[in-house]
């Protein structure tokens, strides 16, 4: 799970960018090492039953629709005929949409554009990036419809797969990504994706600025995961006690 690929990231997207040149061998090392990357569509497909998934299989995806993804990730996905997938909140992007609230400069609508013409499978992730659990539910169904309508009418196809900002969801807001018409969608979780997780719960890994080759590696692999993402999930932990007080708070009121 990426988000912005910048040389020099705004502050509140700092820890959560990825040096353009680190992200360069990070493709080089998936290419070396043999793997296939595929779209979240075609793993979706393959989990209900459909052609089987290639030889090592690996998920590229980008959060939010930061510019950096076609500045700087682009030519290189294309250096490797890699596919990926690309989340975008489209309140966020610069266009006729715009909602304001983008954390560093986003994509414009003709950039998503020529992504999806290379080959970039575009998701949703929302319109305006809420707390998608916190939401009333006539918020939660204009976030995820509004998303979906604006990525059709400008893509020419409605989106399969959807990403949960913050990587936040609960029973409810799944059901909801589901009857919006997404037929997978991702969380966050610091962990390889499986089957069993189901396809609107599947996890990813995180990759941050820090992250160093030698580490990318062993994420990928699958090697050390939860070690290297113990503290995380402490906080996700103590987090999500906070979130569920907070939804009881507004019943009561």
């Amino acid at each position: 799970m990426y988000h912005a690929v910048a040389h020099s990231p705004a502050r509140a997207t700092h820890g959560l960018s990825v040096a353009p040149g680190a992200f360069a061998e990070q493709m080089a090392l998936l290419a070396e090492r043999g793997y296939t990357p595929v779209t979240c569509e075609r793993l979706g497909v393959a989990w209900r039953g459909g052609p089987p998934l290639p030889p090592r299989p690996v998920l590229i995806t980008f959060d939010d629709g930061y510019e950096g993804v076609h500045r700087h990730a682009l030519p290189v996905l294309d250096r490797y005929s890699f596919p990926a997938t690309l989340f975008v909140a489209t309140g966020w992007l610069r266009g006729p949409y715009e909602t304001g609230g983008a954390l560093d400069l986003m994509l414009c609508w003709e950039q998503v554009r020529e992504l999806a013409g290379a080959g970039v499978e575009i998701g949703g992730h929302s319109h305006t990036h809420p707390q998608l659990d916190q939401l009333p539910p006539e918020r939660l169904w204009f976030e995820l419809v509004r998303c979906r309508e604006i990525l059709t009418k400008e893509l020419g196809g409605p989106p399969g797969s959807f990403a949960y900002p913050y990587g936040y969801s609960s029973r409810r807001v799944r059901q909801a990504v589901r009857s919006a018409g997404f037929q997978i969608s991702l969380a966050v979780g610091n962990a390889l994706a499986a089957p069993h997780q189901g396809p609107y719960a599947l996890r990813r890994v995180t990759v941050r600025r820090s992250t160093r080759i030698e580490e990318f590696e062993r994420l990928v692999e699958g090697r050390a995961i939860g070690r290297t993402f113990a503290k995380d999930r402490a906080l996700t932990k103590s987090y999500a006690l906070i979130r569920r007080s907070r939804q009881v708070l507004r019943k009561v009121h």
